[in-house]
């Protein structure tokens, strides 16, 4: 066991006196009234502490054993050590045998190398998920370079201007056209593009995600017809690679911008002959038979019949009416005509040419 610990104290990057075979060996016989031993403790527990963000630590350098004690016992119990004999039991009565202090020293040793590994693995994903990183691995890859081992930028951009420095002496002088930005641009120049960047890169992604749904429900119903129910494994097996393989992000940064050529303003038109070789395919050889005639031509349709009768303008002496039996009432207009009963006026109003009529003693008019 004395043997594991120095093989892993070695390591963790210890370099005290410890690491010498017959020192070690006195150290744990003597256990915490060793300096050298609770030297080791201090360490081991301070880089356990910074990297483990805990709260208790071990401090105390052989001044005071019960201190010491102390101390060990509130570390372990916050990193719920397994031993029993180094958490249970009187806290005077632990560590006063060699074996105890060799398990001590193995225990923390073990969980630093945990701590260690954890906290590489969390840092190697955070700078893979950094965008310079990924533009370099781009990069790399685009040169056809090995995979770097180390996460060290500026190593990598060596290596990478190397390559490039090796490629371009290999090739015409005007291979690499001119710049299509030439002007320079200072911070406020950038941060404004980066923001126009990020505004149209969501605008692309909206419709970007449109046209892939488009194309999902398209492909779809192609599917409910019987003779592609009997292929659907076959038409899964093709179609999902490439659907897949459809990113809605924009990909597109002001690294882009600034690596734009001259000959990316000149435009051609999708149907001239250079671009034709790239896009045809059998496809565009098939020709659709009669179609049913779907309408859709305005200039055909009857226009609708109207939904309320044509207004007339109001006739003159449209007002009037009829008296009789000592009373009167009013029609004509726009008004609904009234009635008389027994000489009583019972109102005005209504649709015009209606009219109105008198009971007892008048007529209907």
């Amino acid at each position: 066991m004395e043997v594991d610990l120095l093989d892993t104290l070695e390591a963790l990057g210890y370099e005290g006196p410890l690491l010498e075979e017959t020192m070690l060996a006195k150290a744990l016989e003597d256990g915490l009234a060793s300096p050298e031993y609770t030297q080791l403790l201090c360490w081991l527990s301070s880089q356990i502490k910074l990297l483990g963000n805990l709260e208790e630590s071990i401090s105390s350098e052989g001044e005071d054993v019960e201190s010491v004690q102390l101390e060990v016992s509130g570390f372990l119990k916050e990193l719920s050590c397994p031993y029993p004999s180094l958490v249970s039991g009187d806290i005077k009565d632990r560590l006063q045998s060699k074996e105890d202090c060799l398990r001590l020293l193995l225990f923390l040793g073990t969980e630093l190398q945990a701590m260690q590994i954890f906290h590489s693995r969390k840092q190697t994903d955070t700078e893979k998920n950094d965008p310079a990183y990924l533009e370099l691995k781009a990069i790399c890859d685009a040169l056809h370079l090995p995979e770097q081992p180390s996460s060290d930028i500026m190593s990598i951009l060596k290596i990478v201007e190397a390559k490039v420095t090796d490629i371009m002496s290999q090739v015409n002088t005007k291979h690499v056209g001119p710049m299509l930005l030439k002007s320079e641009l200072n911070e406020e120049q950038l941060d404004s593009l980066e923001k126009i960047n990020e505004a149209l890169s969501k605008e692309y992604e909206c419709r970007r995600r449109m046209l892939i749904k488009r194309l999902d429900v398209t492909v779809q119903s192609f599917g409910w017809s019987d003779r592609a129910k009997a292929k659907t494994d076959e038409i899964a097996r093709v179609y999902q690679p490439t659907r897949y393989s459809l990113c809605p992000k924009s990909v597109v940064s002001l690294a882009n911008l600034l690596a734009a050529r001259e000959d990316l303003s000149r435009i051609v038109r999708t149907s001239s002959g250079e671009i034709r070789q790239k896009t045809v395919c059998a496809v565009n050889k098939v020709l659709m038979g009669r179609v049913p005639d779907r309408g859709g031509r305005p200039r055909e349709i009857d226009p609708p019949p109207p939904e309320m009768p044509p207004w007339q303008k109001r006739q003159d002496g449209g007002r009037g009416g009829w008296r009789g039996g000592g009373g009167g009432g009013r029609g004509g207009g726009f008004g609904r005509g009234s009635y008389n009963s027994g000489g009583r006026n019972f109102g005005r109003g209504g649709y015009q040419g209606t009219g109105g009529y008198s009971r007892g003693g008048g007529q209907r008019w």
